[in-house]
């Protein structure tokens, strides 16, 4: 009696199969990227025109020793440390202030206005100083309660020119199914609002 062969498995479409299964996770599976903190470095090799002098009341300097203190600026000279909770508030009134006269008024700014403080938002530099040994947690905090202030501002500018937060017309932006018109707009609105507030932080030497 003939034996009987195993009856063979038809693999001539495996490769199609997985090939197709490729595509499919190619397609749907999302890549985590680390967007960072957004800075614009100054070119390198590149010869330029001096700054013109900073007036020392239009510089808000903020510095992060080793024992994770902040002290922020008459304040570093009386060494009284900022909470970390209470250090946007204090950029803000510094932002805010709107203390020129002339050419360098503020016409939209809300602060009390005092001399000895920053003209205007655009004369206004914020200098952030960490210690060698400041732990990474406390510089990103540090970092975003600044940050946090800018955009509060912008909020307020924003809802004031188009009833639309700063945030939320970034947002509609970056949006692909925004049409481009709207984006135009957008984009011009979200320039005014910056030009307004531009963000000038500074980032020293750490010191060891």
């Amino acid at each position: 009696m003939a034996k009987r062969g195993s009856p063979e498995v038809n693999a001539g479409s495996m490769a199609d199969i997985a090939f197709l299964l490729l595509i499919f996770f190619l397609v749907t599976t999302t890549i985590e990227t680390d967007s960072g903190i957004s800075r614009k470095l100054p070119p390198l090799d590149e010869e330029t025109e001096n700054p013109p002098p900073l007036k020392k009341k239009n510089i808000f300097i903020v510095l992060v020793n080793a024992n994770e203190e902040i002290f922020v600026d008459h304040d570093i000279i009386k060494e009284n440390p900022v909470k970390l909770e209470d250090l946007k508030d204090k950029a803000i009134e510094f932002l805010d202030n709107g203390g020129g006269t002339g050419d360098e008024a503020c016409n939209y700014c809300q602060g009390t206005g005092n001399p000895e403080s920053s003209d205007n938002p655009i004369k206004a530099v914020i200098s952030l100083q960490n210690d060698r040994m400041t732990e990474y947690g406390t510089y990103i905090a540090v970092q975003n309660e600044l940050v946090a202030a800018y955009n509060t501002l912008r909020n307020r500018e924003a809802q004031r020119l188009y009833n639309m937060d700063f945030t939320e017309m970034e947002k509609a932006f970056k949006n692909p199914e925004t049409s481009d018109a709207n984006k135009e707009k957008l984009k011009e609105r979200i320039g005014v609002v910056k030009d307004m507030f531009p963000q000038k932080l500074s980032e020293a030497e750490p010191k060891k």
